[in-house]
């Protein structure tokens, strides 16, 4: 009796346990559609970056891209080789755009890496950037300061200028980008697109939505992540290699013709519902409470929480760099704290400066 009694609890607990197990794996596999892969983990790689094995990122999308990829290769003569070198080993890379005139000295290009040396815990996060120049002479600079850089050239409008926002040239620049960005998701990586606008001030990994195809900064935050009435910023986001993002990479650049003359944020406003819907693409929206911008300006204490701050919503190369170098100014205030004059709250009296510059450009325009 005492047997049957234990065959029939462990035949009990073994039912039970299948029950549970279940409902886990169904999860599983709808969260992710990957070709090859299974659902990446967050680890302790730059205190909360994301990462995959390196299987994975070999195995991604090989079926969908092997057709055109000696095409692809010409256009990109070496990315596939510097992806190597600067995505971990995981497969992420950090990504940046930058010209003649905003990688000079003094310009965005050195505020940019100077947020990365100056924040918290992210100096390393440099090692894993790629800027991306489309021009000559801002290759020769990138090359002077950063490891790792790329040249994607764009010869349809002149390109090294301050590129006000709307012209020509600025067009030209965010169009070109998408390409390649569309190429590394191809070559299997997940890659964080960054305006060099915008100042690092702590790792925004952390907040990268595990389930998400695209996790997007806003320039007006309704408060849900997941609402698409939240207002895209395509000058921060977080892209994994899939099959359904690289098809919405595709889909994005042909919508372009669909919406002339608009760049590439408001066509991706456009076509988000699209994107959801028929692609099954899945995307979630950051808070402008830690992703800042000039566009949502919170002034409020500086505290634990803020990761960037995009100098969007402004006109003018000058006035971005005045109104950044506040940025980095009232951040080295705060970082100049004392641990016990932070513990005390002192901090909480030290508040970013109002954008005054930008905020004035964007009332000319507006008149």
């Amino acid at each position: 009796m005492g047997g049957q009694c234990k065959q029939i609890g462990v035949s009990h607990l073994g039912s039970f346990l299948l029950g549970a197990l279940l409902p886990t794996l169904l999860l599983f596999f709808l969260a992710s559609d990957r070709v090859g892969e299974q659902l990446s983990s967050i680890s302790s790689f730059g205190n909360g970056c994301l990462q995959r094995s390196p299987v994975q990122v070999q195995a991604n999308l090989t079926a969908l891209v092997d057709a055109h990829a000696g095409e692809e290769e010409e256009k990109f003569p070496g990315l596939a080789q510097l992806l190597s070198q600067v995505a971990t080993e995981h497969g992420t890379v950090i990504i940046t755009s930058v010209n003649e005139a905003w990688a000079r000295p003094g310009s965005l290009l050195d505020l940019f890496r100077e947020s990365f040396r100056n924040g918290e815990g992210i100096a390393h996060l440099l090692n894993h950037t790629l800027i991306v120049s489309v021009d000559a002479a801002g290759l020769g600079r990138c090359r002077a300061v950063h490891p790792h850089c790329f040249l994607l050239e764009v010869k349809s409008a002149n390109v090294s200028g301050a590129n006000r926002y709307f012209t020509k040239g600025y067009l030209e620049i965010v169009w070109a980008k998408l390409s390649l960005q569309q190429r590394v998701l191809e070559l299997g990586y997940d890659y964080l697109f960054t305006d060099v606008d915008i100042m690092w001030l702590r790792n925004p990994f952390r907040h990268i939505n595990l389930y998400a195809d695209v996790t997007m900064s806003t320039d007006h935050f309704v408060g849900d992540p997941e609402s698409l009435d939240n207002a895209p910023n395509t000058g921060f986001f977080y892209v994994r290699s899939t099959n359904r993002t690289v098809k919405m990479l595709r889909h994005w650049q042909a919508a372009r013709s669909r919406f002339p003359p608009n760049h590439d944020q408001k066509i991706f406003d456009n076509i988000k519902h699209e994107v959801v819907r028929d692609l099954g693409v899945r995307i979630e929206f950051l808070d402008t409470a830690l992703f800042r911008s000039f566009c949502e300006f919170h002034d409020g204490e500086m505290g634990t929480r803020t990761c960037t701050m995009h100098a969007n919503c402004c006109v003018g190369l000058e006035n971005k760099v005045h109104d950044l170098r506040n940025v980095v100014a009232d951040w080295n205030n705060y970082t100049s704290l004392s641990p016990a004059e932070k513990k005390s709250g002192k901090h909480v009296s030290l508040k970013w400066r109002f954008p005054a510059k930008c905020n004035e450009s964007m009332m000319t325009i507006k008149h």
